[in-house]
């Protein structure tokens, strides 16, 4: 079985990458030229392929891919930082080019396309977030993943290929991006420094990496059945709550070293918004569940962050 993977040595993408390989697939690791996360994933692993591959010619990579491929995952998306996602162009841009990659995939043979994409699309609504609910995104990056969902509807049914939406909420975990919340938060506390935050005051729902890269696994795995659609991919409802409240769990699993303070920064690019994800879709189709805790993956997160 050949996997194709954009965004390969980001977060979410060497996460994947790994459980592809420990499950024997063969994976076609496409990252950009020259990528500064490059040593981040180790391509002397049997099993592994790797594409150096511009993200705006995704559309050619039957040029440098000459076997046949199953299935393709694409996760390369440019300037998903706080600041970055205000940039409309960059993120037009990578709605351009996740069109070119839907194509790509077309040619190599592949049946099933996922893409990633974010709890931002939802934007600022009241209530359960469910797939049939209205998406009033409030950032150009919700609008752009929502807008790339809308195209690439229609262009996969043209192409004659599946097309998954994974509509991925906050993800955190070992190789998380080092100015995440939680690995800011773990860093201080575990040197006993203080942090200064914002207002944290919204529910939020956190899930552990592993996790989410399992439910991808799985949405790609659902045998002959045609799975196209949108999945949430998000801890039970259970396990959302106040983003104080996770703060606080960090806390006192660090041992209650440092300090920190609420509503001495501004808000990211979605602003405040709350999180109530439901994610029955994702359970009925696949009988995927959330295996790590959040102390739990704080734990594997913090170990990691002191090597």
């Amino acid at each position: 079985m050949n996997a194709v993977v954009t965004g390969a040595t980001s977060f979410l993408g060497r996460t994947l990458v790994d459980r592809l390989l420990k499950e024997g697939k063969q994976v076609f690791a496409v990252v950009r030229p020259g990528s500064l996360n490059m040593e981040s994933l180790d391509f002397n692993r049997s099993g592994i392929v790797r594409v150096e591959w511009d993200m705006g010619e995704l559309r050619r990579l039957d040029q440098v891919i000459s076997e046949p491929c199953e299935w393709f995952y694409h996760l390369a998306w440019e300037g998903s930082g706080s600041e970055n996602r205000r940039k409309r162009e960059v993120q037009k841009k990578n709605a351009a080019d996740s069109v070119k990659a839907l194509e790509g995939a077309a040619r190599l043979g592949c049946k099933r396309f996922l893409f990633s994409g974010s709890q931002a699309e939802y934007g600022n609504i009241e209530g359960l977030m469910s797939e049939e609910k209205e998406c009033k995104p409030v950032s150009p990056y919700g609008e752009a993943k929502l807008e790339f969902l809308k195209l690439a509807v229609t262009r996969a049914k043209e192409l004659g290929m599946e097309y998954v939406h994974a509509r991925i909420f906050s993800v955190y975990g070992v190789g998380d991006h080092p100015w995440s919340l939680v690995c800011s938060c773990l860093r201080a506390f575990g040197r006993g420094e203080y942090i200064s935050l914002g207002e944290c005051s919204q529910r939020w729902n956190y899930l552990y990496a592993e996790d989410c890269v399992r439910a991808l696994s799985l949405l790609m795995e659902q045998g002959n059945s045609d799975i196209s659609g949108i999945y949430n991919i998000a801890a039970p409802g259970a396990q959302t709550r106040l983003l104080r409240e996770y703060i606080r769990l960090m806390y006192e699993e660090m041992g209650c070293h440092g300090s920190y303070s609420y509503g001495r920064r501004r808000p990211n690019a979605e602003g405040p918004v709350g999180l109530l994800p439901d994610i029955r879709k994702m359970q009925a189709a696949t009988g995927w569940e959330p295996q790590v805790e959040f102390s739990e993956g704080i734990r594997r997160t913090a170990k990691a962050l002191k090597k």
